[in-house]
């Protein structure tokens, strides 16, 4: 019995007419992954602004405020034409539904940029400052809200490679969000008054490329994906970026040359990320294993991977 069991070939994931299981995501590039990555960096930049004011950097205060209304604003240009017509992300503000995250992140994208717009204006102006600071701070709350939301997004579909993270994009988009928003601060400020934003681009930095590893490792069959083809060229990029700026920022505030090459670097890498998770989702999509294998070790009464 046991020798006609391995003779048995190993089995073929098919479905019918050779199509897949599930549709692929309609998401196109350049525009979700870098709505994605505009998402993030809008909302740390806002935390960062508040924190900035309260510890006296004025001029990365500044940045940050206006790093932040830019982000969001660009972000919701890119929703509105991945979307098609721009009456459809006004349309999506006409009801709030708590059970959608669609629902829920356009109100929060459209609260973070509201708000921020405040406060960058205020800040660019002069006018009604107490106004514009009121508005900062009211961003640090949809600021954080802002960089996480897309992994719940994307988490919540059918697409295996983003379903079976659920545990681990969250921290995979704040990390990144916590290094691009860190980069352009350094990027965009004095260095002597750079340093908290070097200190978020480090936490951001090592904090994606943790992620990164751990979501890989738990998911083991079901992260291949993320390991293949062009999202595993995106994914090893990403983290060979995120960790080498990661570290040019510990030392970036000896120079202008290092702050640039950790800045950029940084900046790459949170892109390369965003895009290689959607290439991941959509090389999980195109191959029925992904669906079925962890729908049967479900039943089966197996973890996943």
């Amino acid at each position: 019995m046991t020798r006609e069991r391995s003779m048995v070939p190993e089995a073929e994931f098919r479905s019918y007419y050779g199509r897949p299981v599930i549709k692929a995501p309609i998401w196109h590039e350049p525009h979700m992954p870098t709505y994605l990555y505009l998402g993030g960096l809008s909302g740390v930049s806002s935390m960062m602004a508040v924190v900035a004011g309260f510890t006296g950097h004025h001029r990365l205060a500044r940045t940050a405020r206006i790093a932040a209304a830019l982000g969001a604003a660009t972000g919701a240009g890119l929703l509105a034409a991945e979307l098609g017509r721009p009456e459809r992300f006004l349309n999506m503000l006409r009801v709030f539904k708590p059970t959608s995250p669609m629902s829920v992140g356009s109100w929060i994208l459209a609260a973070q940029g509201g708000l921020s717009a405040v406060a960058a204006s205020s800040e660019l102006t002069g006018i009604l400052p107490v106004v514009g600071d009121a508005a900062v701070l009211a961003t640090g709350v949809t600021g954080p809200l802002t960089a996480t939301y897309t992994a719940v997004l994307v988490a919540d579909t059918a697409v295996p490679a983003w379903h079976e993270a659920y545990r681990e994009l969250p921290f995979l988009f704040a990390g990144s969000a916590l290094a691009s928003a860190g980069a352009l601060g350094m990027l965009a400020t004095p260095r002597a008054e750079a340093g908290p934003a070097r200190a978020v681009a480090m936490i951001g930095a090592a904090m994606e490329t943790v992620s990164g590893v751990v979501m890989e490792r738990r998911l083991g069959p079901a992260g291949e994906p993320y390991r293949l083809g062009r999202a595993g060229y995106l994914m090893r990029s990403a983290r060979a970026l995120t960790a080498g700026g990661g570290l040019l920022a510990a030392v970036a505030g000896r120079s202008r040359t290092l702050t640039a090459l950790s800045g950029l670097a940084l900046t790459a890498g949170a892109l390369c990320t965003r895009f290689g998770v959607l290439a991941a989702g959509r090389a999980s999509a195109a191959d029925p294993k992904y669906t079925v294998v962890p729908q049967r070790q479900r039943l089966d009464g197996e973890r996943p991977g």
